[in-house]
């Protein structure tokens, strides 16, 4: 189902019951975040929110995305998994074999469907351009201020078009851009991505680069923005084949560029590569920490132009879960297929954990056939697109739903022996990875936990099956002052795997308090040993595997443990590492979470919001994680 415009997709989710519009004035400084962030974090991800009183002529909508139900009528669909069965059977019926001509003949219709995907480029002006503003400012827009250490407001959903300046290649990207003065921004696209490429290209022609931002317009433009797709491939004939229709595009007004004719609002303009940079940041990412600032370039708006009805789009993210992991799951579940169809048959299933924001952790499951054939799916996903940026890689086999996290687990402890089952590489990491010695570039794991062929078995370790998890808890703690807390975050009675919580007084090696822990005998039958900080806390398993995936350099942070007759053992240290205490010469980034002033104002507010019982503010149970204010975690005393 297409959608001609956000206000349509509004009606939609209000018929369904799946909207709250907030007649009541809130400011789109910090307080809309703060009650997004409550409402996103409800069950089942809360209601899209509407907010139509912000101080200025747009309404605002915000989690329209947030939830499984509203991700489908997004995408017009009744099961994400439904885009992927699709995407399938048009490519089998595309390359499948052909006996005759008659079956070739039938092959007509199949092509005349991806001809109506193509975007469609039109004359005269559309109705994303009905209003004109030639001296544009930014300000009319209820740009929000995301997080109290934001470095200013930002734009959170704009769809960045750009085209290769030699073959035309256009590609869309979604890169934040800071507002700094009603016609200027930052774009903060990363060196990885197409629209940065786009960029150097234009540097090296001396030209200056014509942009033009699209928000709103059917939900799928959003979405298709977001997908991983290989580069040159037009993100609007995506759109085209989710939607049914083409994309109907207008040429912009102050640009060599075109838009779509139907988005909400459009936002045109250019860099210009010979300018220098902007320091932009800090913001609030979606990996529950700040991204720090840095320079990035500037773009010039030229012209602004939108629907007479236009709605404003935005979203936040920060601590999962949020509206963005949806999108992440509507990934999931459609590129599936085609990386099964070209690049690894054998791939069953995968899972993207909403607590590993997206490139920190992936599960796939395989119908294993051989020896070493979970580290060829490794080496095949960390180079394909965008997966080059996952940190933590497990391989399952098909008889473990990578969707049960308890079965995955399992599948760890019964297959995994720590000392040869757990492999390293090298490789590009996400610029928002702040956990890496160097920036953008660290180290990668692979757990292999299928059950193993006999080529696959190791004799140079030695293992007890018959021995069983045996944990003394206060022997532990007795002997280490400084250990917090102690839990088994999942065991089968033979082997578990455990948190520990640390208080960082002074100087602390964790490998050397683990060694000692496993020639001590105290820590029988834990293959795997996750260390934390004190303020972690470890009965959380879901947070506590979001702090772990975020914190780790995998090389750096993993050591071995295997001798006296016992299983082998892997300790992980997840806690914060800080420059000179962990040799660490990065900045460290805050844990994102709202200000008490905004906490006391949303409660207050909150009875006015028509949004049902009171909800406590999320940040309340993450405040212990953020020792001081400010993006940057300063250093920790010794």
């Amino acid at each position: 189902m297409a959608f001609k415009d956000l206000s349509k997709f509004v009606e939609k989710l209000e018929s369904l019951g799946e909207l709250v519009r907030i007649k009541e004035f809130v400011n789109p400084v910090l307080e809309i975040s703060e009650i997004t962030d409550r409402v996103s974090k409800m069950p089942g991800g809360g209601k899209a929110l509407l907010f139509e009183n912000n101080g200025t002529g747009f309404p605002l909508l915000i989690n329209a995305f947030g939830s499984e139900k509203r991700i489908n009528v997004a995408l017009g669909v009744d099961n994400l998994d439904d885009i992927g069965k699709e995407m399938e059977i048009l490519f089998k019926n595309l390359t499948g074999p052909k006996t005759n001509l008659f079956d070739k003949f039938k092959m007509i219709p199949e092509l005349g469907k991806i001809a109506d995907f193509m975007p469609k480029l039109v004359s005269g002006r559309g109705a994303s351009q009905e209003v004109v503003h030639s001296n544009p400012d930014l300000n009319i827009f209820p740009v929000l201020k995301c997080w109290p250490a934001d470095g200013g407001r930002f734009i959170t959903f704009p769809l960045v078009i750009t085209k290769d300046p030699t073959n035309g290649i256009r590609n869309v990207g979604m890169y934040r851009m800071q507002v700094f003065e009603k016609d200027l921004t930052g774009m903060h696209w990363h060196k990885h991505k197409v629209g940065a490429r786009h960029f150097n290209e234009y540097k090296q022609l001396g030209k200056k680069m014509p942009i033009a931002v699209v928000l709103g317009g059917d939900p799928i433009l959003t979405y298709s923005a977001t997908a991983p797709l290989p580069d040159n491939i037009d993100e609007f004939m995506l759109a085209g084949f989710l939607r049914k229709q083409n994309v109907k595009l207008v040429k912009a007004i102050s640009q060599d560029i075109e838009v779509p004719a139907d988005a909400d609002i459009i936002i045109e303009g250019y860099v210009d590569p010979t300018e220098d940079f902007i320091l932009e940041g800090p913001f609030g990412d979606h990996t529950g920490f700040y991204s720090l600032a840095d320079y990035y370039p500037k773009f010039h708006v030229t012209c602004i132009t939108h629907k007479k009805n236009a709605i404003y789009p935005t979203t936040i993210v920060g601590i999962p879960p949020q509206e963005d992991a949806w999108l992440g799951k509507a990934t999931e579940r459609i590129f599936l297929a085609p990386i099964r169809l070209s690049m690894l048959p054998e791939l069953v299933d995968m899972d993207l954990p909403v607590y590993g924001v997206a490139h920190n952790l992936t599960l796939v499951s395989i119908k294993k056939d051989f020896a070493g054939h979970a580290l060829k799916v490794m080496s095949a996903l960390w180079g394909a697109g965008q997966m080059m940026f996952n940190k933590a890689l497990v391989v399952v086999d098909s008889s473990v739903d990578v969707h049960d996290y308890m079965q995955v687990a399992n599948a760890f402890l019964e297959n995994v022996n720590p000392a040869s089952d757990i492999h390293f590489s090298m490789g590009p990491l996400d610029i928002l990875d702040h956990s890496s010695s160097k920036y953008a570039f660290g180290s990668k794991l692979c757990i292999d936990a299928t059950p193993k062929f006999k080529e696959e078995l190791t004799t140079n370790h030695t293992s007890n099956d018959s021995e069983l998890l045996k944990l003394d808890v206060d022997a532990i703690k007795l002997k280490f002052k400084f250990i917090e807390s102690i839990q088994i975050a999942f065991s089968n009675h033979k082997s578990g795997i455990l948190f520990i919580s640390v208080k960082q007084e002074g100087k602390i090696s964790m490998k050397e308090m683990v060694a000692e822990l496993y020639q001590l005998n105290m820590i029988a039958g834990v293959k795997l040993l996750v260390c934390f900080d004190s303020e972690v806390i470890l009965t959380d398993i879901p947070s506590s595997v979001w702090i772990l995936t975020n914190n780790i350099d995998p090389k750096r942070d993993c050591s071995f443990y295997d001798g006296n007759g016992q299983s082998s053992c892997m300790m992980v240290d997840a806690t914060k590492k800080i420059a000179e205490s962990d040799k660490f010469e990065r900045d460290w980034p805050n844990i994102i979470v709202s200000d008490e002033n905004t906490i006391k104002k949303i409660d207050l507010l909150w009875p006015k919001l028509n949004l049902g019982n009171f909800v406590k503010s999320p940040s309340i149970y993450y405040k212990p994680l953020v020792p001081i204010e400010g993006a940057v975690l300063k250093e920790r005393k010794k």
